[in-house]
């Protein structure tokens, strides 16, 4: 039983686990998209997410930390480079895992794609416009500059309707009272004379 363990060593030592995750990353960033094992790619992920979310900010820094991680001088210039201005505007989840049908051969191992997400074109439509909101619902200052706006037409559009429905009151005529009013006044005095 795996009771409170978080990290799947992957049965390598740590020099051995740290390697693979490295290449992995690295492949990963130049290809888009690799081919493994689902184990190896939830570890990967983890391992490679933090990456792309430094690689947001270029400064000295960042690139020294992650060729520390990767130790491969074209995937860190491709992921500052081409990755990092696709995923600028994504606030995480930048990979996607999609488990495949078929195991592997020799030992049976579930097989999977891992992919960068803005990358795969197949699942976005074209025409679409990108949503820029999050699951936790914050309002944009552009939305919120929006909805003022609306909200001050409206205000001014009000007082214009209640003046066109006054002008329209005084045009239409009087109503002239049914027969059945007149008739009233004519029983009252049917009534008086008896």
């Amino acid at each position: 039983m795996r009771h409170g363990r978080k990290v799947n060593h992957l049965g390598r030592k740590t020099a051995h686990r740290q390697a693979l995750l490295s290449n992995l990353a690295s492949s990963l960033i130049l290809h888009k998209r690799i081919s493994t094992t689902v184990a190896k790619a939830k570890a990967l992920r983890k391992y490679v997410e933090p990456l792309l979310t430094k690689s947001k900010e270029d400064t000295t820094h960042s690139r020294r930390t992650a060729f520390s991680y990767l130790q491969n001088k074209e995937s860190v210039q491709t992921l500052f480079g081409e990755v990092a201005s696709k995923i600028a505007d994504r606030p995480g989840g930048y990979t996607r895992i999609i488990k495949l049908a078929d195991t592997r051969l020799g030992d049976n191992a579930e097989m999977c794609f891992i992919e960068l997400v803005d990358f795969n074109t197949l699942y976005t439509k074209e025409g679409a416009a990108k949503k820029t909101r999050t699951r936790r619902g914050r309002r944009s200052k552009k939305e919120e500059g929006a909805e003022t706006a609306e909200a001050a037409s409206a205000t001014a559009e009000a007082p214009a309707d209640e003046a066109k429905k006054e002008k329209t009151a005084k045009k239409a005529p009087k109503a002239e009272k049914p027969a059945a009013d007149k008739k009233k006044p004519d029983s009252k005095s049917k009534k008086d004379k008896k």
